[in-house]
């Protein structure tokens, strides 16, 4: 092979990697990979999140029980993605906590999870609030297509583009809790 079509070759697959889209991000995300990198670097760790702009990988390794390593790998510099291995529920509770610090801090478990999520639900239903559960795991709550509540169900983890229904949706949430 020649060195131009070595270098085509290279920058076909840089650009497929940077090509995905986020749905076929998606799924990597909860699983073991191998990342080689430019200059022949390579990476294993658990798929945290995969940047949509810049098409980075946020790997993490847990090292024992007291210490997490976190390895950002640029877009960029990509060059393959090989899936290892599917992450079990106990890896995939520690990834989802790993940046919720307040919920990690909180420890709810599964049952008060649901719990507090139907209960949610529910108040908002009867409120004539439009809600559905969405998710591969149905864990998070959807208010009228526009706005997500993650667990564990509190006004800081709404999220939505929509600042107004942001701000009221949150605010109903706090008024909500407060009278629990």
């Amino acid at each position: 092979m020649d060195t131009d079509s070595m270098i085509q070759e290279q920058e076909k697959t840089i650009t497929s990697w940077t090509d995905k889209t986020p749905l076929e991000w998606q799924a990597y995300v909860n699983k073991e990979v191998t990342v080689l990198a430019d200059e022949k670097n390579e990476y294993q760790g658990w798929v945290v999140t995969i940047d949509p702009v810049s098409a980075s990988i946020v790997l993490i390794n847990f090292e024992d029980d007291q210490k997490t390593s976190v390895r950002i790998v640029m877009g960029h510099a990509v060059q393959k993605v090989e899936i290892l291995k599917e992450s079990d529920e106990v890896t995939q509770q520690k990834l989802l906590n790993i940046f919720n610090l307040q919920e990690s801090s909180t420890a709810y478990s599964k049952e008060d999870l649901e719990t507090k999520k139907a209960n949610l639900k529910s108040w908002l239903q009867q409120n004539n609030i439009p809600v559905t559960e969405q998710g591969e795991s149905m864990r998070t709550l959807c208010v009228a297509g526009v706005l997500t509540i993650d667990p564990p169900y509190g006004p800081e983890n709404c999220n939505s583009t929509n600042e107004i229904i942001l701000s009221r949706v949150q605010g109903l949430i706090q008024g909500y809790m407060t009278n629990q």
